[in-house]
Parts: C-alpha cells; sequence; structure tokens
C-alpha cells in the first residue's frame, strides 16, 4: 500500500470543546453522512484539585473531502459513569456503528486503580439522533475480565457481516514492573463474535503475532474489507521506554485475513509510517480506516499520543 499524508487536520487548542477539555484528540473514529464526515475523538478536562484527567468525548465534521471544517460539539456526547463504575473518569476511545436505524458506540470505558494505573471495559451506548447523544446500556459493560482476560479489555472495533456482528479488542496478558516510571502493561489484539452485538463469543487467543518481541503492546484494531480481503490496521510499541525513546514509541501495523479469523501479519506492506520531523515524527498511533464514496482515508494520531490533533492520510496505490 502507499498513503499520502493530507496533514494535521484538528488541533484541540484552536477550539473551545465541552467539558473544560483543553488538550488531546486521541483515537478519531468517524461517523460517514450524506454530505460530511464526523469524527468523535476522546480529549482530556484537567481536574484543578488533584490535576489528574479525565476523558471526554467531543467530535468535529468535515466536508466529505475534508477540505473544510464545518462543526466542533459544545455539549457532552456521552456523560461519564457514576461513583464507582467502569467508566467513572474517562471514555477513550469510542467505536461507531450504524445498525437498524441506530448508533451504536462501543466505548472503553476506564477508571484509577491504586495498584497499577487502570482498568478498562467495554460498554455500549445507543442513539437515535444519528450520534449526537447516546444513553448507556445501563451502568455496567458488556465485556470486560475474565477468566482468560483478567484485565484491560477495550479498544473495541465492531462491524457487522451478515446477520453476525464481529469485534476486535486489545486486552491485557500482564503488569510488569517498570523502572522509569509507573507499571507497565502487556496488551494484545483479540476476537469476538456475537449475534445481538452485546453478548460476545471471544476467540481467548492473541490474533497477531508479536514483532518487536512478547513484550510488545498492540492496540486499537481497525478492519476494512475490500475485494473479498479483510485488512487491519492497530498499533504497537515497546512496553518500557516508550516515553523516553522514540523508536520504541507506537507505529502503525498491519495484518491480513481472508476468513475473518486467521490473521496474517504484513508490517512491512503498511505503507506509511513516522515523519522526518512535525508533528508525528516521534510516532504514528490509533489509526482508523474508513472509506467515503470510492476512497479510503487513515485517521490517526502524531506525537505525545494525540495531545495536538490528529492527522489524515489518503490511499493512493495497492
Amino acid at each position: 500500500m502507499k498513503w499520502r499524508k493530507i496533514g494535521k487536520l484538528f488541533d484541540p487548542r484552536d477550539y473551545q470543546l465541552p467539558n473544560n477539555c483543553i488538550e488531546y484528540t486521541q483515537s478519531p473514529q468517524t461517523l460517514v453522512f450524506d454530505d460530511f464526515v464526523r469524527v468523535y475523538f476522546s480529549t482530556r478536562e484537567r481536574d484543578e484539585k488533584t490535576g489528574k484527567f479525565f476523558s471526554h468525548i467531543a467530535f468535529a465534521e468535515f466536508e466529505r473531502d475534508f477540505s473544510k471544517l464545518i462543526r466542533v460539539s459544545d455539549k457532552t456526547v456521552i456523560p461519564l459513569g457514576e461513583l464507582g463504575t467502569f467508566d467513572e473518569h474517562g471514555i477513550f476511545p469510542i467505536n461507531l456503528l450504524r445498525d437498524n436505524g441506530k448508533v451504536l458506540a462501543y466505548t472503553c470505558g476506564w477508571s484509577r486503580r491504586v495498584s497499577v494505573p487502570v482498568e478498562t471495559s467495554t460498554g455500549l451506548a445507543i442513539s437515535e439522533d444519528d450520534g449526537l447523544t447516546f444513553t448507556r446500556l445501563g451502568k455496567g459493560p458488556i465485556m470486560s475480565s475474565s477468566v482468560d482476560e483478567p484485565f484491560l479489555v477495550g479498544d473495541s472495533f465492531v462491524l457487522k457481516f451478515g446477520d453476525v456482528y464481529h469485534m476486535w479488542y486489545m486486552y491485557g496478558q500482564r503488569w510488569i514492573d517498570n523502572p522509569f516510571e509507573e507499571t507497565a502493561r502487556v496488551y494484545k489484539v483479540g476476537q469476538a463474535t456475537s449475534n445481538d452485538g452485546i453478548s460476545w463469543t471471544r476467540d481467548n487467543r492473541q490474533i497477531i503475532e508479536d514483532k518487536l518481541n512478547v513484550d510488545e503492546c498492540q492496540a486499537l484494531p481497525t478492519v476494512i474489507e475490500s475485494g473479498g480481503v479483510y485488512h487491519m490496521f492497530f498499533c504497537y510499541r515497546q512496553a518500557i521506554g516508550f516515553r523516553q525513546d522514540k523508536t520504541k514509541a507506537y507505529r502503525i501495523g498491519y495484518a491480513y485475513s481472508h476468513d475473518l479469523s486467521n490473521w496474517t501479519r504484513d508490517d512491512d506492506n503498511v505503507g506509511i509510517d513516522v515523519s522526518v520531523d512535525g508533528w508525528d515524527s516521534d510516532m504514528m498511533c490509533y489509526p482508523h480506516v474508513f472509506a467515503v464514496g470510492d476512497r479510503i482515508y487513515l485517521l490517526y494520531n502524531g506525537n505525545e499520543f494525540g495531545r495536538y490533533g490528529f492527522g489524515l492520510a489518503v490511499l493512493e496505490e495497492t
């Protein structure tokens, strides 16, 4: 593949986002309309008392060719969870799926822990106003830690083929001591299927082989079908040292499948990498691949995990 970078598309510092959010546009995900494209992202509010962050969902709307920004959300899309719930401290990321006249939002809710920094689970919220606002399907998650996947379930991406819902997601394998900073996590990409989009049957296995080492971290899978082949993009990094050494930071990975079950990793053909300098020269992370008409686009975050915006690339060759 060959991608052409269009450049940074949106910088949160240029706009007044709801919930007093000032930075970060992490994990841009789209909902495509007939005359515009809405890009949802996770942005952050800083608690003035503790200095800690809360993650909120906001969106920006663009013309279908992304030549012009039309609108930025000015209201809360999904409120955070109540005290003690799985999404009490934030939602990051969110994935959208049109289904039977409604818009389903698969959310990654996170909450702080004591012995380790965070725990995550996948929730579901439903919109009946074309994705402007969402109502939770209860207060708890639809998929969380289990016997085989004991922590960090999230980053869920869902597509429907026929009558079957397919989910690709991140799950934690283990926590490891980190001499540089907080305890480090190791997570991989898994998959699950469902007949209703709510109750899921997991494969309970790592579906993307490691490239770096057994401690490689894999996150945020996104899948698109073309010509009977299923193409997955995701991001991966080293478990330790990725904040200090940009060679250990996130890069975009690629895998393909012919049966939605078995995946072949092929990073050599991903067709995109960090820039020599600028906003995406240290890392590329949180990819989202989607089609608008006959064009295929890639949204992604750059340096500092999307602190200063997200960018866009368009597929030119395969």
